[in-house]
């Protein structure tokens, strides 16, 4: 496919997948002060209880643009599945009352404080206020930059002594899904991915030698919990080299990796509740959580 059909191609699926209506959570929980530090609840449909919970990460470069609704189409079709959804928001970008321009790659430290604080908090918020969920069964998933977010929530019990994030033992979880995940920060830096988001989410070049080895999954292995890829062949955005290192990276660690390939398949389908990736995400889930 040369690069002007790709990058069409790109742009339909885009267009697809932030084609669906916002979809309202049954309610929404905080789990800090701050307004970015809410969690999305929604119940499993047609009154299924004792269901598999899902935690779902969003993606979109950790700007500030992007945030939670966009996923709450898939949050409500894995709904539909029989899942419970808790679906994470943190704090992206440059804070609006700072001077920067509010659209920085992620926060540092607040991003990565938050989706620890988020999973830590999830299985009580879920006991109190998801009822329907069975918070044995706890999946994390994540697309793009929450794909990375995912693997390193599930990567926390082997980060380097003295990170404030580190667990005393791996989380409780049954597994992790993550789609088109930033997997592999180092060949994502090098590939430049959305135009230099990795480097600016660690602070530049400087603080990218400092703090990838308490972010990057790729150099956080083996972690002992059950991970899964799922990637578009013909991602643009995040391509499929990227899941490949960090499949690589796992094994030389001794761990194996699950890497589901689609062919002729992008970046953006594995959100799109109106595409056969989306169901296939929602099969992989199945696995891990049951």
């Amino acid at each position: 496919m040369s690069d002007s059909a790709a990058r069409d191609r790109d742009a339909v699926e885009e267009k697809s997948a932030f084609a669906h209506a916002e979809i309202a959570p049954d309610r929404t929980v905080t789990y800090g002060d701050h307004p970015d530090q809410v969690i999305d609840l929604w119940a499993p449909a047609h009154g299924r209880t004792n269901m598999p919970l899902v935690v779902l990460l969003h993606g979109g470069a950790w700007r500030a643009p992007y945030d939670r609704r966009h996923v709450s189409p898939l949050a409500a079709f894995l709904t539909d599945r029989g899942f419970a959804v808790a679906s994470v928001e943190y704090r992206r970008g440059a804070d609006p009352s700072s001077s920067g321009e509010g659209n920085a790659a992620g926060r540092w430290p607040e991003t990565f404080d938050d989706v620890a604080a988020a999973m830590d908090a999830i299985p009580a918020v879920a006991a109190r206020e998801l009822p329907e969920a069975d918070v044995r069964r706890i999946v994390v998933t994540g697309h793009s930059a929450g794909g990375h977010l995912a693997l390193w929530a599930a990567a926390r019990h082997v980060l380097p002594a003295g990170s404030p994030w580190r667990l005393p033992e791996p989380p409780p979880l049954r597994g992790v899904v993550a789609l088109a995940p930033i997997a592999d920060l180092l060949t994502a830096a090098k590939l430049g991915i959305c135009s230099g988001a990795v480097h600016e989410l660690l602070g530049g070049e400087e603080g990218f030698a400092e703090r990838r080895p308490h972010v990057d999954p790729a150099v956080l292995l083996p972690t002992g919990i059950a991970t899964h890829i799922v990637q578009g062949c013909d991602d643009i955005v995040v391509p499929q080299s990227v899941a490949e290192a960090f499949v690589a990276a796992a094994a030389t660690a001794g761990e194996t990796v699950g890497l589901t390939l689609l062919d002729e398949i992008g970046h953006f389908p594995l959100i799109d509740p109106s595409t056969d990736a989306c169901a296939l995400v929602a099969e992989e889930l199945e696995q891990l959580a049951w």
